[in-house]
């Protein structure tokens, strides 16, 4: 009796992975990012409301220990006509991200955003202060916004 116990519950657990691995496919398993735009609206009030949003955050559980400092990235799609009220009240030039989302918390976003992007940036409108950074690109195409910000709620 033991024996088939031992077999039967060795037997379940082989098959439990593929049970639900066919199960998250099946149930159109949820993303690897937030699609919520109050906390960037929060965090990037100049940019008004958002029509959408695409982030993750160094505390999602990726690994065992979870940074000690909050970082969020991602992208977010500004509001028709925010895009052409920020470029006329601020100086912008053309510079994109220096990297494709190197950080193992940005993993899910590699690929993401808008294809062939045409960022421009504005120095003005990033924050560099007291250990509060952020840093915005903004697609002249597509009214995407990449952002990457370091304590963005401090």
């Amino acid at each position: 009796m033991e024996r088939r116990k031992v077999i039967g519950i060795g037997a379940a657990l082989a098959v439990l992975p593929a049970w639900w691995g066919l199960r998250q496919v099946a149930d159109g398993a949820e993303e690897d990012w937030h699609t919520d735009t109050a906390p960037l609206e929060r965090a990037f009030p100049l940019l008004g409301p958002l029509t959408d949003g695409q982030w993750v955050s160094s505390r999602d559980n990726d690994r065992d220990l979870p940074s000690p400092e909050l970082v969020i990235s991602g992208f977010a799609k500004l509001a028709p006509g925010k895009r052409t009220e920020l470029t006329a009240a601020h100086a912008f030039v053309s510079e994109g991200p220096a990297d494709d989302f190197s950080s193992w918390f940005e993993k899910p976003l590699r690929g993401q955003g808008p294809q062939a992007p045409q960022w421009i940036r504005s120095h003005e409108l990033d924050r560099d202060d007291n250990g509060h950074t952020t840093h915005l690109w903004f697609d002249r195409r597509s009214d995407v916004v990449r952002f990457w910000a370091l304590d963005p709620y401090g």
